[in-house]
């Protein structure tokens, strides 16, 4: 695993760069491709995005195989490094979580998105329970000799009980923890203005992820409160699907068709998109 040890290298170094690393979350294979082809450093997965194209709802109804086929047929795909969300690791034990990881490096990716809310819709995780299985996640990628880069997401801002305030505290408390049992990263979902950002940045003093979501400060804004690193989250796949709906009501509606071909790439670029992009090697003397 020498090869996907440096992606992994790679990729954390990415963290911790002068500039926010921009994270784009691909569903399958030509939209991984697309968003590499333009110039991304590195390539997440969105359960959202990646489930609902394949029949399943965003959560743990997916079997985890299927999973982890389809992140293998992307990673396989890109030169860049992926990254995988396993939503909260398709097992209630830490063991559990740490064999579906495993199942995610072995396909390729040297990253993973970890979420302390409970996928049947039943709050969130203890934060012990969720550190350790950060824990052990950890210790199986140094086990293989992969540096795994996690990235702990809590939903305490939404999901903690009490006030505005006291979910906020609750949301640093949990990244604060997760942090120390050696996620990489935090994601506290929801986190979106200003002030708050720069408030929960300075508290942590590690990276922070945030997602595109309507409100979002812009990236040299965000740079300016030190967050490190900004997914699009499902954002990509809603604006397909935006799109696409689009689209159809123009025909049905106006007969027309400027926004399925304004734009749009060819059958040949399209076709390329399958084909996945070498290494470049060392330069020619």
């Amino acid at each position: 695993m020498g090869s996907q040890a440096a992606k992994a290298e790679a990729f954390r170094r990415l963290h911790h760069g002068p500039h926010v690393l921009v994270l784009p979350n691909a569903w399958d294979v030509p939209s991984a491709r697309v968003f590499e082809e333009a110039g991304f450093p590195a390539v997440a997965t969105s359960s959202a995005g990646l489930m609902v194209s394949l029949g399943f709802p965003d959560g743990e109804e997916m079997p985890r195989r299927e999973l982890a086929a389809a992140v293998g047929r992307i990673a396989r795909s890109l030169v860049v490094p992926l990254s995988a969300d396993v939503v909260a690791g398709f097992g209630r034990t830490a063991r559990g979580v740490a064999s579906t990881v495993r199942m995610m490096l072995e396909a390729g990716a040297v990253g993973i998105n970890l979420e302390d809310r409970h996928p049947s819709g039943q709050g969130l995780y203890p934060m012990a329970t969720q550190v350790r299985k950060i824990t052990a996640i950890q210790r199986m990628g140094e086990s293989l000799g992969v540096p795994l880069v996690i990235n702990a997401r809590t939903d305490a801002l939404r999901l903690a009980p009490g006030s505005e305030e006291d979910r906020f505290r609750e949301a640093i408390r949990r990244a604060t923890a997760y942090r120390d049992a050696g996620a990489d990263c935090v994601y506290p979902m929801g986190l979106n203005g200003a002030e708050s950002i720069g408030r929960f940045v300075g508290a942590l003093q590690c990276p922070v992820n945030v997602m595109v979501r309507t409100g979002l400060p812009p990236i040299p804004e965000l740079e300016k409160l030190g967050v490190k690193r900004v997914s699009f989250g499902p954002s990509a796949s809603y604006a397909a699907m935006g799109l696409l709906k689009r689209a159809s009501l123009e025909v049905i509606g106006r007969g027309t068709y400027d926004a399925l071909l304004e734009g749009a790439i060819t059958h040949e670029e399209l076709n390329l998109l399958a084909v996945p992009r070498r290494p470049e090697g060392p330069p020619a003397h």
